[in-house]
């Protein structure tokens, strides 16, 4: 049985205990005998604290696994089989200025929507293609398999711009709808077929079989008689969407639809708050490097849970095991669009149900995406390809034009006076934007 080679890039993420953990758990199934730790030196603390526990947890298991941590990421992905990308350019503190400036213009600020998302793509999207290049020369059989938001986006602009195409996108959104939804429907999850549709963090369930049987309205139902949010997100707010529009959709959105179809009261809300949820997050994180620190702590901490990571090993796990194994097992991934669904642009990349196989996923065609949905998705997927373009090229009129053109965009003097300062205050992490920023 060939032995396994993960390479974690962003190890120091306070997410990757619960990556171990579902190492652990498949190891029966996915023989994992190397694990590189990769990081940049202002993450070394935190990675130091990520690589001991991680040590204490495998020697728990008493799994035969050789952990290493390394700055040196040419070196870490000699002989990788799987490269996860977890990694925050810029750390929490660029997502605390994500969030936080776009609402001092009276915009939502949230890291993966809205001014905030665009930002962390920008910061983001260099690198990561950096990093599949580096892989398409050392580890050219490997897949790179990218948590790191915004997620399509992300992705896009490695099938777009890098000269590797072995790359999937992930969230464990999906993955906690259907956990959610098999809930509600007292059902088991492996009994259910949901099917997804959209962009990453834009995207609908429109079909949901349990055996073969089409429970859909009746999960809709069942959503619009309780009090909260029943498929909401920990990082998210717990309001429902409205009880009408549900019903009359036929549709439910992702939690993040309701920066678009909520946004006067999540903007409210945002404005209510004490802190941001940046703010928050890096207090969570204070508190979970110290759990982590404990040198007798030998467990994911369910704490981690608060952070929003829920069924982060399953997510990543499920596709890892699939396409080693060659299972051909239904899982949502970003993916190359390729006329799965056939009323967006088949380059796009979209958030879908796909066929795990060896040779990677195989989007499932299911069509349109049925109105009133498709008119949002398709403005942005637009928006995403221009942003993309700007992230790997430091195009300006892409930028400019994706941004203002964003829902979340309420006007666009304020909006062009918005991606100015935020330029601004991204400069050292935006070298292709350095003769623009000079300018302003």
């Amino acid at each position: 049985m060939k032995k396994l080679k993960l390479v974690v890039i962003g190890a120091g993420s306070s997410y990757t205990p619960e990556l171990i953990e579902g190492v652990i758990k498949n190891y029966h199934q996915l023989p994992i005998s190397h694990i590189a730790f990769v990081d940049v030196e202002m993450g070394k603390e935190k990675m130091n604290i990520i690589f001991d526990l991680t040590k204490r947890m495998l020697a728990k298991a008493n799994l035969p696994i050789d952990v290493i941590q390394t700055f040196d990421r040419k070196t870490a992905l000699l002989g990788a089989d799987f490269v996860v990308t977890q990694l925050r350019v810029g750390g929490i503190d660029a997502r605390i200025v994500d969030e936080k400036l776009p609402k001092s213009y009276g915009f939502i600020g949230q890291e993966t929507n809205g001014a905030g998302g665009m930002f962390k793509a920008l910061r983001t999207i260099p690198v990561i293609i950096e990093i599949a290049n580096e892989m398409k020369a050392i580890c050219p059989n490997a897949w790179l398999i990218n948590f790191t938001n915004p997620a399509s986006m992300v992705t896009e602009a490695v099938l777009k711009y890098s000269h590797n195409n072995r790359v999937i996108g992930l969230c464990n959104g999906p993955v906690n709808m259907t956990h959610q939804v098999a809930g509600l429907l007292n059902a088991n999850v492996e009994d259910l077929y949901v099917e997804f549709k959209g962009s990453n963090h834009m995207n609908f369930i429109t079909k949901i079989l349990h055996n073969g049987v089409d429970r859909t309205r009746e999960t809709i139902e069942i959503i619009n008689a309780a009090d909260v949010d029943a498929l909401s997100f920990k990082n998210i707010s717990n309001e429902q969407f409205n009880k009408e529009l549900l019903a009359a959709a036929n549709l439910i959105p992702s939690s993040y639809l309701k920066y678009y179809l909520k946004t006067t009261e999540m903007l409210a809300e945002q404005e209510a708050a004490e802190q941001s949820r940046g703010e928050i997050v890096k207090n969570i994180e204070a508190e979970l490097f110290k759990k982590y620190s404990d040198v007798t702590l030998q467990d994911k901490p369910k704490e981690l849970e608060a952070r929003g990571g829920a069924l982060y090993s399953t997510a990543a796990l499920n596709v890892i095991r699939a396409i080693y194994l060659d299972d051909k097992s239904i899982q949502t991934v970003n993916v190359r669009n390729g006329g799965a669904i056939t009323n967006l642009p088949e380059e796009a990349v979209v958030e879908v149900n796909c066929v795990l196989t060896r040779n990677g996923p195989i989007p499932i065609c299911t069509g349109e995406i049925p109105s009133p949905a498709k008119g949002i998705v398709s403005m942005m997927k637009d928006y995403e390809a221009l942003i993309v373009k700007a992230a790997a090229t430091g195009d300006y009129q892409a930028l400019i034009s994706g941004f203002i053109f964003n829902p979340l965009c309420s006007s666009d003097t304020s909006g062009v006076a918005l991606v100015k300062e935020m330029l601004l205050a991204n400069k050292k992490y935006l070298p292709l934007f350095a003769k623009k920023i000079e300018s302003l």
